[in-house]
């Protein structure tokens, strides 16, 4: 049997461990290329965190909400990031240890495609979310119409905006099916009046009666603080059926028009009747026909009497 001597033995054993000194310096190059990748990532998202921090500090009134929406936002781009920097690590190091990563590759694709078919929906949902919380277009306390519902919003997530109607009832809409989204207390809201009074009336009359009572609600030390503005009387909107439509507005806190609004048609109600102006209804006249006779009536001050002649 031939023996075979370390001398003969040793070019092998060398070149063998240049090639593992090699590979290990490839593996601890690409784990440090990770890292810093890592951390770029990192120093990036909290520069951009406390960018739209400070970009919705004025926008919005609750710097809380806008926190925690912010910090949503940021922990969503963190995991997909950090994601694919270790799926790239992940990959060059196998392939870096002599594995054929072509496979690997060929099945993530595949299982990739068969993924994206089936959770499409998902994606698209995901993708409309993140930006509908970017950009801030609703936030839970809102009442909000979407797709032509309306109710407070209860909830929101990067799949589903949650609404509760007036009577109860709950909606969910997935993110990727909303076509229309009406925010109705962004910042301040207004609400819109169309008053209706007899054609006799002076409207410049009825418009300083109007200013009157919004004038008092806005010194109201309850309701006045909802209030942001003094009552805006627009004027004439329309001459209807039976009545001259003067149009106004109250522009309050977010969520508070409802309460503020029924309060002054309340108080404006009582002022019309003080000042005898005629809020007038619709009149219907009755014709019965050639066949029945008209009615003759007959008034007293104690009673009324209806004959038929």
């Amino acid at each position: 049997m031939e023996k075979f001597s370390y001398e003969q033995f040793s070019p092998f054993l060398a070149q063998k461990s240049m090639a593992l000194l090699e590979g290990s310096l490839r593996l601890l190059l690409i784990a440090i290329v990770a890292y810093i990748g890592i951390r770029a990532v990192r120093f990036g998202l909290n520069k951009l965190e406390i960018f739209l921090l400070t970009m919705r500090e004025d926008a919005d009134k609750n710097r809380l909400a806008a926190e925690k929406r912010v910090k949503t936002l940021i922990g969503l781009l963190l995991t997909i990031c950090l994601t694919l920097v270790w799926v790239i690590a992940v990959v060059m190091s196998l392939d870096q240890i002599g594995l054929d990563i072509t496979p690997i590759l060929a099945s993530a694709g595949i299982v990739g495609l068969a993924v994206g078919f089936g959770a499409q929906n998902l994606v698209r949902d995901v993708i409309h979310g993140f930006f509908i919380i970017l950009e801030n277009q609703v936030q839970v306390g809102d009442v909000a119409v979407v797709n032509g519902t309306g109710g407070l919003v209860e909830a929101i997530s990067f799949r589903t905006i949650t609404l509760r109607d007036l009577s109860g009832t709950v909606h969910i809409f997935p993110n990727g099916t909303v076509a229309t989204l009406s925010n109705m207390t962004k910042d301040w809201s207004y609400y819109l009046l169309d008053i209706g009074v007899a054609y006799k009336e002076d409207t410049d009359r009825v418009s300083a009666v109007m200013k009157e009572v919004g004038k008092e609600l806005h010194e109201d030390p309850e309701i006045g603080p909802n209030i942001l503005e003094p009552i805006e009387i627009l004027g004439v909107d329309q001459f209807g059926d039976s009545a001259v439509v003067i149009k106004a507005r109250l522009k309050t806190l977010p969520i508070k028009q409802w309460m503020v609004g029924r309060e002054y048609r309340r108080r404006l109600k009582k002022a019309f009747d003080e000042k005898g102006i005629e809020i007038p209804f619709p009149h219907r006249t009755l014709y019965m026909g050639e066949a029945s006779r008209p009615f003759t009536v007959k008034g007293t001050f104690a009673h009324a009497e209806m004959e038929t002649p």
